[in-house]
């Protein structure tokens, strides 16, 4: 590979790896992205202007060392860009896929304010780690002595791969508690396979698994083990069980048979392709072929619901939302992509009533036309009806892509010590990431609420390190305490 100088984005325009064409991947579930050519990988990394102050950095959660693993990487020297990205990120093939990079790294890239646009940060990301997988130096992280204590962690998403990933290292015996049949929470279930492929994934937990780390799947705690259990088999518990619990409707209808949550509606098409029998998809109950389908909400899950659609054989395809495209939550890269694919986007608008036929199926929606009104306290203009405005679209699966809220975990896991949120979120606190009880520690969304896979990533390494700091201190205090009885 050649070996490029860097500030060559006077003379190189932007460029991703290539897309598949909307008409071919509408046909199937693999990634729209092809692999980056190494020579286009070296070239859109030396665009990089090398900043004094590297907002691409600032703006990361895990704070990557984006700029110096450009350099390599535009040098040629892979194996050692692989070991710059991955020394502050445990799956940076994952968020160089998932990352909303538009809204964070790249969007901040001084570049990005200038006519020259952003680095093509993450795809450079995807392409080092899925080099390095394929020259075989990604290796399992395992310790160089284990140090004789345990840490339960209660989720196999990414803020539980990543803590079990960082505690394993430091020689700890890990065990991760999933109520799942698969590891790796919504990057197996909720994120589809045209932006996440599962190998990605189930390479991951493998390397876990090399590692040492051992995974109980289909074990529900607080149902098949008992959080006090738990916590008397380990030194230590982090609580990372994401949030699960959706948003729902309360419009007229949303009872109605054929309306669905996002992340029923998304496990179901991810289990189908991952081989999997789900009687609810065969049946057309959770299969979008040849219907109507409008979806609510204006995030990443419902640009996901709308692009699974239209895999599936929807008729068509409708995503109502209640603001502008500009004020959308989700990634623009997302609607682009979903535009490209044939999703018609509703703006403005709002869901009044679900209507359904006499065996209580829904057969429509009416929305109610909005206007963005005076601006909240966050600054944000709120949604106001226009009077007189309603309109119905045809409707014969509806699902809800409304956001995600926390399962009362309290009752959930029969501990009611464990302090939560007015959110329902578990309090910890802000330094060392302790709940209320000693011992259990918590991080990702179940402690910030529903987030960023690249903020769970780094709540999960945060956690690992107070939790190594805890279980130490009170190691050697223990230890401590039987020579001062003593000495007394």
């Amino acid at each position: 590979m050649a070996r490029n100088k860097m500030l060559r984005f006077t003379t190189l325009e932007q460029e991703y790896p290539t897309k598949r064409p909307a008409e071919m991947r509408r046909e199937d579930f693999d990634e729209i992205y092809t692999a980056f050519e190494p020579e286009k990988a070296a070239d859109q990394a030396s665009r990089c202007e090398q900043c004094g102050i590297p907002f691409c950095q600032i703006h990361c959660p895990l704070g990557n060392n984006i700029p110096d693993w450009l350099m390599l990487t535009a040098s040629g020297r892979l194996e050692e860009a692989y070991a710059v990205s991955s020394a502050t990120n445990n799956m940076p093939e994952i968020c160089g896929r998932i990352c909303p990079q538009d809204r964070l790294c790249e969007g901040s890239c001084v570049l990005e304010q200038s006519r020259h646009r952003a680095v093509t940060i993450g795809s450079v990301e995807k392409y080092i780690t899925d080099t390095a997988w394929a020259e075989g130096w990604v290796k399992p992280v395992v310790p160089d002595a284990e140090n004789g204590l345990s840490v339960g962690i209660i989720g196999g998403g990414p803020a539980g791969m990543a803590a079990a990933e960082q505690l394993r290292g430091k020689g700890y015996a890990v065990h991760v508690y999933d109520r799942h049949d698969r590891i790796g929470g919504l990057l197996i279930y909720g994120i589809p396979g045209f932006k996440l492929e599962k190998y990605v994934v189930e390479r991951r937990v493998k390397l876990l698994q090399d590692a040492g780390v051992v995974f109980h799947p289909n074990t529900d705690v607080g149902k098949d083990i008992s959080f006090a259990d738990l916590r008397a088999r380990h030194d230590a518990v982090l609580v990372a069980t994401g949030v699960y619990k959706a948003r729902q409707l309360t419009c007229p209808g949303a009872g109605l048979t054929g309306v669905h949550k996002a992340l029923t509606y998304l496990t179901a098409s991810n289990r189908v392709g991952m081989g999997d029998s789900v009687p609810a998809y065969e049946s057309g109950e959770l299969n979008a072929a040849g219907k109507n389908v409008v979806v609510i909400g204006g995030g990443d899950t419902a640009m996901d619901c709308v692009r699974t659609a239209i895999r599936q054989g929807a008729k068509a395809v409708r995503c109502v939302y209640r603001r502008d495209r500009e004020n959308m939550p989700g990634s623009q890269r997302e609607v682009a992509n979903a535009v490209e694919e044939g999703v018609e986007f509703v703006w403005m608008a709002a869901p009044e009533a679900l209507l359904g036929d006499a065996d209580h199926k829904v057969t429509a929606v009416r929305a109610i036309k909005m206007h963005l009104g005076v601006a909240d306290s966050s600054g944000r203009q709120s949604p106001q009806p226009i009077e007189g405005s309603q309109f119905t679209m045809d409707a014969d699966l509806v699902i809800e892509a409304l956001g995600f809220e926390p399962e009362d975990l309290p009752v959930y896991f029969n501990e009611p010590e464990l302090a939560v949120t007015r959110w329902g979120t578990v309090k910890t606190d802000h330094k060392t990431l302790m709940t209320s009880i000693p011992g259990v520690f918590a991080a990702g969304d179940i402690m910030r609420g529903a987030s960023l896979v690249v903020w769970a990533v780094k709540d999960g390494r945060d956690a690992a390190e107070r939790i190594h700091q805890y279980v130490t201190a009170k190691a050697a205090a223990d230890k401590s305490a039987p020579a001062l009885a003593q000495a007394s």
